[in-house]
């Protein structure tokens, strides 16, 4: 079968098509699924740039979303057929993080999913959202699943809250449509003003660009009248978290998710502290909080925004579309 192995010490490069064994048939307690498809996150580009370095050879991908093809003893949730989608952290079922590195993420310590088919442990899936293609179900296993839990599960979103994102990559465009459906009311900032008109037509209901606003936290503050949004999903880090907290009510909630402007700054913590606000550091969720948005999602009627499709063997293309910062939703690969 087909898959994509990284080479050391990666870069976009260093992807290789190649050709390996199929899996066998599922153990006790196994499935082995036919992958169609997989999507692309900032997480995922770290490790193909070779900016987190990882062992040679590996499969990369975290996300995963195909069909059963076999079922192993012993497992009751799924069956022949059944739609699935792959977890961040397989070992992590729920309650408490357990969890603080990547050692059993598939495409960081363990192989992923840029390949055709796989076979593990049944715990590694949740079903997909019924009548989701499976390249909208792959973009649930990181970027859904975060703007989830930052929102839902830490932040315990209710109608009426006021909710700031930032940017149009896919935790931000999931929050938007997650924070919109639950019925809060949704600040977004963009540098682009064709992407500023996309969020109003989703339903943001103001947005800036942080570009030409230097104190734009003030200014989402005074969209509320000077009392702030009850959630940020901080996803820029460093350079953006001082203008978040300025965001911020009193008490407020900041899903700290991105380091996209590094890995490491000043916090102002004094004012962090005075306004006391609840900065949560979170990295995606644990399979019970996947399989509730699962649900969610074909409740509300969500569906995924999809920037652009391309094939497995295209995947170099596809991240350096992602380096361009050019995309809005998710960017995704189809697996033949």
């Amino acid at each position: 079968m087909k898959a994509i192995r990284v080479q050391a010490p990666g870069g976009l490069d260093k992807l290789g098509m190649t050709e390996m064994k199929a899996p066998g048939d599922p153990g006790a307690g196994e499935i082995r699924v036919r992958l169609h498809a997989s999507s692309l996150n900032f997480h995922d580009y770290g490790i193909v740039s070779g900016a987190m370095p990882t062992e040679d050879g590996r499969i990369p991908m975290a996300d995963g979303a195909g069909v059963v093809e076999a079922v192993g003893d012993g497992v009751a949730e799924f069956a022949e057929g059944d739609h699935v989608v792959s977890v961040f952290f397989p070992q992590w079922a729920d309650g408490p993080a357990p969890v603080a590195d990547f050692t059993g993420t598939p495409g960081d310590g363990i192989d992923g999913y840029a390949r055709q088919a796989v076979t593990c442990p049944a715990h590694f899936f949740t079903r997909a959202p019924a009548g989701w293609s499976h390249a909208e179900a792959a973009t649930i296993t990181t970027a859904g699943l975060t703007a989830w839990r930052a929102l839902v599960v830490d932040g315990g979103l209710k109608a009426g809250d006021d909710v700031l994102v930032m940017g149009t990559g896919g935790v931000s465009i999931y929050a938007l449509q997650i924070a919109t459906a639950m019925g809060a009311r949704v600040f977004a900032t963009s540098s682009s003003e064709e992407k500023r008109a996309r969020l109003a037509e989703m339903g943001a209901s103001e947005t800036l660009n942080y570009a030409e606003d230097g104190d734009w936290g003030t200014t989402v503050a005074e969209w509320t009248n000077g009392r702030g949004v009850d959630h940020v999903v901080e996803v820029g880090g460093p350079a953006t978290l001082a203008q978040s907290i300025d965001a911020c009510r009193i008490g407020g909630h900041l899903a700290l998710i991105g380091v996209l402007t590094g890995r490491s700054g000043e916090i102002p913590t004094a004012k962090l502290m005075a306004r006391q606000q609840r900065l949560q550091g979170l990295i995606v969720g644990s399979h019970a909080m996947q399989r509730d948005m699962v649900r969610a999602m074909e409740v509300t009627g969500i569906r995924p925004v999809i920037d652009r499709s391309f094939a497995l063997e295209e995947i170099a293309d596809a991240f350096r579309h992602e380096e361009s910062g050019g995309h809005f939703g998710k960017i995704v690969l189809e697996i033949d």
